[in-house]
């Protein structure tokens, strides 16, 4: 197994009183870091890596990534992009200011392993259950909390931003950033 046993780490201490001062009213982010607790361990993840495979970014924060990207409706690059610069999802995902985030790939992949994997989809779930005892996610109406509902709604958004990348490329214009 390739994934050591490790619980989701405290939050940092700059990224608390930074995030604190910047968000004095509250975020959303702010009380899921605050009251997410723990629900599994990357070890709960091992099945989803071979044995030599290392994770480029711990399992249990690419969870929480997938389900805020649904929450925004963002695509993996623009998710990728907020793990990087903002400082409530920092604060949510408990990771240092200095973090520097991983390449929007790594989402994609990380979904592709979710979906082939039954027991992983179970801890998913398991997430998004907790949001919404939390009332943090709204369960029923238009946004629906299942599992495989967020991950094909993340997916879809990924699919489009391929897509778009693609027909720049073929007018060859430069990349442009939002």
């Amino acid at each position: 197994m390739s994934l050591p046993a490790q619980a989701i780490p405290p939050i940092p201490e700059l990224t608390a009183k930074v995030a604190k001062q910047a968000f004095r009213k509250g975020n959303i982010y702010l009380t899921i870091g605050d009251q997410i607790g723990m629900i599994f361990q990357d070890e709960d993840f091992a099945d989803l890596y071979a044995k030599e495979e290392k994770p480029p970014v711990p399992p249990y924060s690419l969870v929480m990534v997938l389900i805020f990207q649904y929450m925004e409706n963002l695509s993996d690059r623009e998710a990728a992009d907020a793990v990087r610069t903002r400082i409530d999802w920092k604060y949510a995902l408990h990771l240092p200011l200095e973090n520097e985030g991983f390449d929007f790939s790594v989402l994609s992949e990380f979904r592709d392993r979710l979906l082939e994997n039954e027991a992983a989809m179970s801890m998913f779930e398991q997430v998004l259950q907790r949001l919404v005892a939390l009332d943090l996610l709204k369960q029923g109406g238009k946004q629906r909390t299942d599992a495989a509902h967020v991950l094909s709604a993340s997916q879809r958004l990924n699919h489009l931003e391929m897509a778009m990348e693609t027909a720049r490329m073929a007018r060859g214009h430069p990349a442009r950033f939002r």
